[in-house]
């Protein structure tokens, strides 16, 4: 899917890429945007081979897509995904640049605080949340999912399971025994792209999920499944338990638990 993103009323390119769940954007254009060069392709051109030249990451590593050029033909441009994009942000001399840099340097510096106060990460979220429109009920929630998560994961490391892939696929199995949607799924079927599931589900939704990594924890620590297969079976026992408790809801009131909405539906309709 491609499609234009705007920056200070100004066009970037940019592609969604389903798979990796990424965006990726110009790099061309983004520069155009920042530097207000004549030639903005020239410009990467130059930056590029010192960037090569000071043995960047950055240079090697972007990606070429087709992308609709001005003439209205497809060509290979140079894109960047967020994280490069601001690591690209930091190379360039620009007054544009300085507002990003400040703003990195912040969250850095926040980021460095919640490591050594973790209280501060939970302030710092509620706050968020409120600033965004979340109601008080809906935050205590969400604070609430984040701990009974956390409580499940730690659970997954002393059963011998691996973070990164293993986790998420026991994630998957989870969601799917509790919604009918693997996380990616459940996510289309939202029209997300790099927004987090949980924010945009519904007090119900958050309820049902906290159910389902509740259960499985509590069964896993009684039954000390060892390995991606043996918690493979605990995750769907503890899944299933919350969505026959799903569909026992919905026959009581005639209506879908799981929804289409997303935060956007939610806060607009409050």
């Amino acid at each position: 899917m491609e499609k234009m993103q705007l920056f200070q009323s100004k066009e970037i390119r940019s592609h969604w890429d389903d798979d990796r769940e990424l965006w990726y954007f110009s790099i061309v254009d983004t520069i155009g945007i920042l530097t207000q060069s004549a030639n903005p392709r020239k410009y990467w051109s130059v930056l590029k081979t010192r960037l090569k030249d000071e043995g960047s990451e950055l240079a090697t590593n972007c990606s070429q897509l087709k992308m609709k050029a001005t003439d209205g033909k497809m060509r290979l441009t140079d894109v960047a995904t967020t994280e490069q994009l601001l690591r690209l942000i930091q190379s360039i001399p620009s007054p544009q640049t300085e507002p990003f840099k400040l703003w990195l340097a912040k969250v850095g510096y926040e980021r460095i605080e919640a490591i050594q106060d973790p209280e501060k990460s939970i302030d710092t979220a509620l706050k968020d949340y409120l600033k965004l429109g979340y109601s008080e009920k809906w935050i205590n929630q969400r604070l609430k999912s984040i701990e009974v998560r956390k409580e499940l994961t730690d659970e997954w490391r002393e059963r011998g399971v691996e973070e990164g892939k293993e986790f998420a696929l026991l994630t998957d199995i989870i969601s799917k025994s509790w919604s009918g949607h693997t996380t990616k799924e459940y996510k289309q079927f939202k029209n997300l792209k790099k927004e987090n599931l949980r924010d945009n589900m519904t007090n119900l939704e958050l309820v049902l999920n906290m159910l389902a990594e509740a259960t499985t924890t509590e069964i896993s620590k009684e039954k000390k499944p060892e390995g991606l297969t043996e918690n493979k079976k605990i995750a769907k026992e503890g899944g299933t338990i919350a969505g026959d408790t799903r569909k026992a809801i919905e026959e009581k009131t005639g209506k879908k638990v799981v929804t289409n909405q997303s935060a956007k539906d939610l806060l607009e309709n409050k």
